[in-house]
């Protein structure tokens, strides 16, 4: 392999270990662009498929395996197509090409199960973004939510900003803004949540400007990644 296909919005390099794809500035995604490059080893995909696309186009998709990738894992299921960050648009012409890739990928899947362990790198740290409530910060060893007075529920306003260290978090929940509501809940060690993530002080809500897919997700799996690489980490000391 090793060589590169251009289509709207990004180029995907097919290297002979994995896919490299980088958004084209301008022209991809604002999640995609938030994503930055990325290199998908072959072994993090489940599948690869060529579809037929809007006016004509034709798609290349690839599908991580479940639990390769902690963004996927972070939207579960949530993404709208057009978002998806694992398509390729091309133009009609390119079918052939793109038929061709399709097939030396698929001779380079091994097991296409679930994956015990993410894959794919997660987003780059520091990240940070600003909800309707609070702005949430994410420096690669700690989640701190800082309240704002204006949006905040009286019950979080009063107990203060918080900050919750990698260790104490066992994973994140992320509901994808719809309808002007959406939040960013941390699962945290030996905790139960509150049912209204607007009291619950693990917990960041979005609103319509606040908390948009392509600066909450890309957090949410930053986290992720981070906490099952503790997770992993924790073992290995322990063994």
């Amino acid at each position: 392999m090793g060589e590169v296909l251009k289509g709207r919005g990004c180029a995907w390099e097919f290297e002979d270990t994995g896919l490299r794809i980088t958004p084209e500035p301008g022209k991809a995604s604002k999640l995609s662009m938030e994503l930055g490059e990325r290199f998908v080893p072959y072994e993090a995909l489940a599948d690869v498929m060529v579809e037929p696309s809007a006016r004509g186009r034709v798609m290349l998709r690839v599908v991580p395996r479940e639990g390769a990738d902690p963004v996927m894992s972070a939207a579960t299921g949530q993404l709208q197509e057009s978002l998806d960050p694992y398509r390729l648009v091309l133009p009609a012409a390119t079918k052939t090409l793109a038929d061709q890739y399709a097939d030396e990928m698929r001779a380079a899947l091994s097991e296409r199960g679930p994956a015990e362990r993410f894959l794919i790198a997660g987003p780059s740290v520091p990240r940070s973004f600003k909800a309707w409530d609070g702005e949430a910060a994410f420096d690669g060893q700690a989640v701190t939510f800082t309240w704002f007075s204006s949006g905040a529920s009286p019950a979080k306003f009063t107990a203060g900003d918080r900050r919750y260290p990698i260790t104490e978090i066992e994973g994140v929940d992320w509901h994808a803004l719809e309808d002007a509501r959406g939040s960013l809940r941390l699962r945290i060690r030996g905790k139960q949540a509150l049912s209204n993530p607007n009291n619950d002080p693990a917990s960041v809500v979005f609103g319509i400007g606040w908390g948009a897919t392509h600066h909450s997700l890309p957090f949410a799996a930053a986290v992720l990644a981070a906490v099952q690489a503790s997770m992993i980490e924790q073992v290995a000391a322990e063994g």
